[in-house]
Formats: structure tokens, sequence, C-alpha cells
């Protein structure tokens, strides 16, 4: 397994790491590594109908799974 050091960490944000390592009840290196993993880690993109109605009334009378196929295809 790797090793990583950080120089020159600013203390603020060290302080704010420390603290939400503790809240989740992880150790620094622990929280760092979980952060890391979620940042990296390829997101799966939402559908626009797994926003649960934000921002509905931009879509109005515009086909949501019709916009959604041709976004995925231009991905390709």
């Amino acid at each position: 397994m790797a090793t990583l050091n950080i120089k020159n960490l600013p203390d603020g944000l060290y302080k704010k790491l420390q603290a939400r390592a503790k809240r989740d009840r992880r150790s620094v290196a622990q929280e760092v590594t979980h952060l890391l993993s979620e940042a990296l880690e390829s997101s799966k993109p939402l559908s626009i109908l797994d926003l649960q109605g934000l921002g509905k009334e931009h879509w109005q009378g515009i086909d949501a799974a019709a916009h959604v196929h041709r976004e995925r295809a231009s991905w390709d």
C-alpha cells in the first residue's frame, strides 16, 4: 500500500479535516482516503427524472427522456 505525505497543508484545512474525521468516527488518514475515493471515483450521471422536480419549470414542454437520450448519445 502506498504512503502519501502532504507538505504545507494549511493549519485551518487540517483542523477542518480533523473535525470531519472525528464526526465520521475515522482517523485523519481514513478520512483523507475516503474523501479522495469519493472525489476520484466516476459517478453515474443522473437522469433528469432522478432530480425529483428540481428546475422543473425549465423542462415544461420538453420530453425529458428524449433529452436524456440525446445527452447520453453525445458522450460516446
